[in-house]
């Protein structure tokens, strides 16, 4: 599936997207509020500035995204996979982080402790 397809079925209403091949997608800026990406393949994905607030990442194969500035607040990121991701200045208030995998190139916002977030390090 390729972003323009992603975005046309999100505006007729659609928002499960399960076990979705988004591997390299562009969706800078998306509005994809309440989607559910449980197990998607976004590896590469380029998600910068999107508004995924109350998302469904559960999962989620997120290795070398760009989440920078991204809206993640109240997501569900359990068990997703996270090395080298970007999440430089992500918005994480409410989000649900356990168990999701990050690495030593993972970027997180100044001040953000993944341990405290029962995340874990590969």
């Amino acid at each position: 599936m390729n972003a323009e397809e992603l975005l046309k079925r999100y505006a007729a209403g659609e928002r499960d997207f399960i076990k979705a091949d988004l591997a390299n997608v562009k969706l800078i800026n998306a509005h994809l509020v309440g989607v559910n990406l449980w197990g998607a393949n976004l590896e590469g994905a380029n998600l910068a500035k999107a508004k995924l607030w109350g998302a469904n990442l559960t999962g989620a194969n997120l290795i070398n995204a760009n989440l920078t500035r991204t809206n993640l607040c109240g997501a569900k990121l359990t068990e997703a996979n996270l090395r080298k991701a970007r999440l430089n200045y992500a918005k994480l208030y409410g989000a649900n982080l356990s168990g999701a995998c990050y690495d030593n190139s993972t970027r997180f916002s100044r001040g953000f402790d993944p341990n405290s977030q029962n995340m874990r390090k590969v």
